[in-house]
């Protein structure tokens, strides 16, 4: 293992951290897994911090800057670290501004000062109420920070329209390396008193040098919209002075926190336009939609992208993405451009559509436009363009799409014979490349397909960066478009700019930040870009052959003999593109949505796993404490192997983690209690007021609080004293036989569910009989087990399950989400077999099978009513929700609205713990219960979670109903018999 991967702290780190602690409000983190977890970005290096610093205030900053500038310990400022070229990852204090540095400062007009830390799709709803919006759009808009898009000089679709983060940034309120803090914007020629003497003979002296090199600039700076690499010195020249493009905060974008650190950001707005339209052009070849890139680009649109054969493919396989891809897809094209066009008059979009229909034929594809003029699928479409890169990451095996000419850009014209020529290197190379991005500005995201564990593959690398950069140099174009420079392309920066550029761009870092202490070796005086010490796969990374897994990885598995059998391969699907740090409508990821802290978020828990799984955290550290409290607040979801463009499972990871630290440490009473329920629930039926004691008797409460960590002052589910028997799922019909999955929570807390589940797939025809075995005890699907670790425990479950449900191919029924899709899922992991596939895919929630069946049940009004309705996690991550509204809606005047909102936060026994009380209530208050609370008296509140609905009661007095209830008040009286 490379040392650079499993460093202690030094006595100097010990005592960094230690001045720092006393000096800040905010949080400074140097444990071995907070290091490993800022010690990656999107790109393919890993380079362990000496520590974290997650500042309060800009106070912070400055406190930590002085220090680190004492002590001669460099610092890295950093935001969603999503780069891709590993300008977010060195031997530096990093500065985490995502957390606290995201305010509004204030807007006015046309302009607004930001913090850095602010997401921009955070920023740009801020900004609705005023109809503006920040312009500059790259895809990770929903999590990427301002201040890393100004680090980066990102771009974005539109930059054909609004231009580059240089053209929108007005000014920057910046902290310099010596202390001094000074807002860098537009400044007259004659500087005056009012500047420091410092700063001003800064300016002064970067002024000097835009004069004395403007002529070099002027013939080595390409003449491309696109150009991010190197620093923006063409901004100190007089030509640009005078053409109004000096302003000196175009000097600091794009600097990649090497030059200061951006306090504050003032941007330049843009109106909203409200309408807009997609023409998705369908092309037989790749070279003939680069070719009419050029011709589609004159009709003037806002955007044009491309989506190639690859991500077409990949982009089916994913759940989540399929619907979208076969509706853009006329047969089977190689290759598409998405043309966009915005504006405030439909009519003109429309006749900007008949526009492009005309061009199509004009260049010989007549009929080959899908429009897309409805906005739920122009969103649709968004996401899947949106997630380009990351579903190109979505190949399974250790040869992926790797990103180091990612954006090279070059005119349209030559585009064709650029890409054309580009893909022969390939070739030669024996790899493929895989295209998507921007044609509208000749900048294509391309990632040639390596294996960055060999070195074989390393070497391949270099030699393609070199014939490629050649290429771009031999067209005039820029090698780096979009994502900067980092540590795969500074080195190239000479090459590209020549000798007197390269030295002109050391002396302006030198003029700013003398003693390096600003993320040093960016941008200039860099290390190699295939030094594979600094890799996250460097030489002599390996799983760790100690480890066993428990459950079934062989999907991913790389070799014969993998040691882990695919358990690595699965967690490295993760590659840090940080999609689990957006804040949208959707599931994942629910702890840090609350936390916003790097170790509760899915890709900080699969960096955790990937480091304890090949032994940088030492060993047995699968079982250790770094990865129980990186999980410690994983509430099992699955948004993320819904949502995540590379479908990484963290709750199947989790279980893993579990099980390794049960054997190891042994399972604690209260999870053992809970997984054992499905058993002693029977029991405690028996004697329901001796088992609801708890909640009754004054201080038994709180002695469970001390004894076994249940908070005192949340009430347990009640048992019934008449729960749900067998016998009771009975019902005949002539569609069909069906088998009803009576679960341990509805059977005994809630079983009036069931028996309404009986009534209404009964008039809906179905024959209705019990999933249960022919003797014994009631059937379990094995995941409070699951939850425990206890996978030999689950897999017994799992085999009675199997074998009672064998004797027929009806569908089985169930009614709470986490435990119908243990049959869909787990069960897959804990026996693998066509025995568990057969089960899984005849496994459905009530709703959702209704749906598939379209089912007319005789449904009556209910009056003018209102039902809000709440997805539980596992219905919207196994594609249910969207079934159970349209069921739902059925009932005639029922107006069905589902709920904005991700996990209710209780998750199982996760909100009744004392030690995650807070955070339960956290995740409920981000969006579910004010959409309770703002919902009319007289409106039905829904979920069907058990733990969701006592959630919704237990905070905010409201009973929710499970959704078979409300469509059994809805039926129609049955007919008497004759």
């Amino acid at each position: 293992m490379n040392a650079i991967h499993q460093s202690k702290l030094q006595p100097g780190d010990t005592a960094l951290a230690a001045r720092l602690k006393r000096a800040v409000e905010g949080e400074v983190r140097f444990a071995p897994g907070d290091r490993g977890r800022y010690a990656t970005d999107a790109s393919i290096y890993q380079v362990e911090p000496i520590g974290v610093l997650v500042p309060k205030t800009q106070a912070d900053v400055a406190a930590a800057l002085a220090i680190c500038r004492e002590a001669g310990v460099p610092v890295l400022p950093r935001g969603g670290g999503t780069s891709q070229c590993g300008q977010t990852v060195n031997r530096a204090l990093v500065i985490d501004c995502s957390k606290h540095l995201r305010r509004v400062l204030s807007v006015e007009g046309d302009t607004a000062w930001v913090e850095p830390g602010i997401a921009l799709g955070a920023l740009n709803d801020a900004l609705k109420g005023g109809k503006k919006f920040f312009p500059v759009d790259p895809s990770t808009w929903a999590r990427c920070t301002i201040g890393g898009m100004a680090g980066n000089n990102s771009c974005g679709s539109k930059s054909i329209r609004y231009g580059l983060m240089a053209d929108n940034v007005l000014a920057i309120d910046a902290l310099l390396a010596d202390g001094s803090r000074f807002t860098f914007s537009e400044l007259p020629d004659n500087l005056g008193e009012e500047i420091p003497a410092g700063t001003a003979a800064l300016i002064q002296a970067l002024r000097q040098l835009g004069a004395r090199e403007a002529e070099e600039i002027a013939a080595r700076f390409p003449k491309q919209l696109r150009r991010v690499g190197g620093y923006n010195i063409d901004a100190l020249t007089p030509s640009a002075r005078a053409a109004g493009r000096g302003n000196l905060a175009r000097l600091l974008v794009g600097s990649e926190g090497t030059l200061a650190f951006s306090a504050a950001l003032q941007l330049k707005l843009s109106p909203i336009k409200p309408r807009k339209v997609l023409g998705i052009c369908q092309f037989p070849s790749f070279r003939a939609a680069m070719a009419a890139s050029e011709h589609l680009v004159a009709l003037n649109p806002e955007a044009v992208e491309l989506v190639d054969r690859t991500m077409i493919d990949l982009g089916r396989s994913i759940p989540i993405y399929r619907a979208t891809i076969d509706a853009i897809v006329i047969g089977e094209p190689d290759s598409l451009l998405i043309v966009e066009f915005h504006g405030d008059d439909d009519a003109a979009l429309l006749r900007d559509l008949d526009r492009l229909d005309e061009q199509m034929g004009d260049l010989g594809y007549p009929g080959a436009v899908v429009r897309v003029t409805d906005a739920g699928f122009q969103a649709s479409v968004a996401e899947v363009r949106e997630a380009g890169l990351n579903i190109m990451m979505s190949m399974k095996g250790d040869g992926k799409p790797v990103s180091f000419i990612e954006d090279t850009a070059v005119d349209l014209a030559d585009l064709a014979d650029y890409t054309e020529r580009l893909n022969d290197v390939f070739e030669r190379h024996g790899t493929k490349g895989t295209w998507y991005a921007h044609a509208s500005v000749g900048c294509l995201h391309v990632r040639p397909v390596l294996n960055m564990k060999q070195g074989e593959d390393v070497s391949k690398m270099r030699a393609i960066a070199e014939e490629c950069f050649a290429l771009v140099r031999e067209y005039k174009g820029s090698h780096s478009g979009e994502h900067g420079d980092g540590i795969v392309r500074s080195e190239f920066n000479e090459v590209m700019f020549g000798s007197r550029i390269a030295r002109a761009f050391e002396a302006v870092k030198d003029a700013f930040d003398p003693a390096a202490l600003l993320n040093p070796g960016r941008v200039v005086r860099p290390p190699r870009m295939d030094d594979r010490s600094l890799f996250r796969y460097p030489p002599g990374y390996a799983a760790d052959a100690t480890i066993t897994p428990a459950l079934d990885w062989s999907a991913w598995r790389s070799t014969p003999d993998d040691p882990q059998g695919g358990l690595l391969g699965a967690v490295e699907m993760c590659n840090n593109n940080g999609t689990c740090r957006k804040f949208d409508a959707n599931v994942m990821c629910p702890s840090f949505r609350v936390t916003r802290d790097e170790q509760h978020l899915t890709r900080g828990r699969a960096n955790t796993l990937r480091l304890a799984l090949t032994g940088q955290l030492g060993p047995d550290a699968l079982a250790g404490p770094e990865v129980a409290e990186a999980l410690s607040l994983c509430v099992s979801c699955k948004g993320c192997k819904r949502e995540c463009p590379t479908g990484v499972d963290m709750a199947k990871m989790k279980i893993e983690a579990t099980h390794a630290r049960a054997q190891r440490h042994g399972i604690p009473l209260k999870d053992r209690l809970i997984a054992e329920l499905p058993r002693w629930a029977p029991w405690a039926a028996k004697l329901p007021v001796l088992a609801n004691l708890r909640d009754r008797l004054p201080g038994l409460a709180a002695l469970s609080e001390r004894f076994l960590g249940l908070a005192a002052s949340r009430p347990l589910p009640r048992f019934v004293a008449d729960p749900f028997r067998n016998e009771e799922a009975r019902s005949e019909g002539d569609r069909g036989e069906v088998l009803l999955w009576a679960d341990t929570f509805n059977r005994h807390y809630e079983p009036e569910i069931l028996r309404d589940a009986v009534t209404v797939l009964g008039r809906a025809g179905y024959r209705v009989r019990p999933a249960a075995a022919p003797r014994g005890r009631a059937l379990c699907c094995g995941r409070s087990y699951l939850a425990a670790g206890m996978v030999d425990r689950a897999r017994a479950e799992a085999r009675r399950t199997l074998a009672a449900l064998a004797v027929s191919d009806a569908p089985v029924i169930g009614l709470e989400p986490s435990c119908l899709t243990t049959l869909r899922d787990e069960f897959l992991s804990v026996l693998p077999g066509s025995e568990s596939e057969k089960l899984a895919s005849r496994a459905f929630l009530l709703t959702e099978f209704l749906a598939k069946e379209n089912v007319d049940l005789p449904l009556q009004s209910l009056g003018p009513a209102r039902a809000h309705i709440h997805g539980h996690c596992h219905q919207k991550a196994f594609g249910a929700f969207l079934p159970a509204v349209k069921t739902l809606r059925k009932i005639p005047g029922m107006e069905v609205v589902p709920i904005a909102s991700s996990c209710c936060g209780m998750a199982g026994s996760f909100g009744y713990e004392a030690s995650k009380l807070e955070t339960s209530k956290a995740m409920a208050e981000l969006s579910l219960l004010p959409a309770v609370r703002a919902a009319a008296p007289e409106d039905v509140i829904l979920a069907d979670g058990t733990s969701c609905r006592h959630q919704i009661r237990d905070l905010s007095g409201r009973e929710a109903l499970h959704s078979v209830q409300l469509l059994a008040r809805a039926l129609k009286p049955a007919a008497k018999p004759a």
